[in-house]
């Protein structure tokens, strides 16, 4: 059934399609549970929670539980990330300044400097922070106190992490990708938010091609809603959904141009495989972490790709999607 787009849509940057509870979020049960079981009893303590990691593939929602964990705890919020803590000086001052039960979040924690991280020890552990006052002979090591908080740690590359910053992490979880029915319940919440209610079957096309990720989900959403305002009058049906993806020229796998090219030159240029990742990125001209961490996890868990100790190589499975898509005419 048709659905008429609301006149006045707010705008992503002003839209918070985050959920600030618990409650309101979807997916991920058993971290969830564990979760709440943390937080419930914190309060009953009365203490800071403990430090978490939250690691798995981008879009996941690491930044959003982040958010829910402070909500929770009805503490303040603090973001950085690994590459902006450029010296211990600079994670310093972001520790000096927490107050009790803050919530400090550093996304891609892996790019920590070494100096930082082991800054980063004694705070986590004791909630000090270890100072080296002047140069030479003449240094004095200082010990400050730290206000109880709890860091918050998230990366895409758990394996990277050493092994004494993650030993430090009192909860570790893992997300993982979203099923297409929890996919569609986001979608849904995210249209509501909109001003735009729409049924399940849009819904469930537009989790399709989400690859898992509510990210992407919520990205698909709005370019739809976009395309329906300028093609369609604001009418978005099933219909209009199609066509937009169909110009973003994204398959019903949620493979785009750049994951079909990666499949392609793996099937057309090197017989299917193996290929090593070096030799991938630079026919690609993509860098090897943008490769690793957004290309191929959606490929090998859909089955499309593998790794072997000799490489990459494409899968039967593959084959068969890269003749649907010439069929389908997103390629020639």
């Amino acid at each position: 059934m048709s659905k008429l787009v609301a006149q006045l849509i707010k705008e992503e940057e002003e839209t918070n399609l985050r959920p600030q509870s618990l409650a309101e979020y979807i997916g991920q049960k058993e971290v969830k549970e564990a979760l709440s079981i943390a937080i419930e009893a914190s309060r009953i303590r009365k203490k800071p929670i403990d430090h978490i990691l939250i690691y798995g593939p981008p879009g996941m929602g690491k930044t959003t539980i982040a958010n829910i964990i402070a909500n929770e705890m009805k503490s303040r919020l603090w973001r950085s990330s690994g590459p902006a803590i450029t010296s211990p000086r600079d994670l310093a001052t972001i520790v000096a300044n927490l107050e009790e039960g803050d919530v400090l979040f550093i996304d891609e924690i892996h790019r920590l400097s070494h100096q930082a991280e082991e800054m980063l020890y004694p705070a986590m552990e004791d909630f000090v922070l270890h100072l080296t006052i002047g140069k030479g002979p003449s240094a004095k090591a200082v010990e400050i106190p730290l206000a109880p908080f709890t860091l918050v740690g998230a990366t895409t590359r758990a394996g990277l992490l050493t092994s004494p910053l993650r030993d430090r992490f009192g909860l570790v979880f893992r997300l993982n990708y979203y099923t297409m029915e929890e996919i569609a319940l986001i979608v849904q919440r995210s249209a509501k938010i909109y001003g735009l209610p729409i049924d399940w079957e849009i819904a469930m096309a537009i989790a399709q091609r989400s690859r898992g990720t509510p990210r992407i989900a919520n990205r698909l959403l709005k370019r739809a809603i976009d395309y329906a305002l300028a093609r369609h009058s604001g009418v978005l049906n099933l219909s209009t959904v199609q066509e937009t993806f169909q110009m973003l020229k994204i398959d019903s796998l949620g493979l785009d141009e750049m994951d079909r090219k990666l499949l392609r030159i793996l099937a057309l240029k090197f017989n299917g495989g193996p290929l090593g990742v070096e030799t991938i990125c630079a026919v690609l001209g993509e860098d090897r972490d943008t490769v690793e961490d957004i290309y191929e996890p959606y490929l090998l868990q859909s089955g499309l790709l593998e790794r072997t100790p000799r490489g990459r190589i494409i899968t039967e499975k593959a084959k068969k999607c890269l003749e649907l898509n010439q069929q389908e005419g997103l390629f020639e």
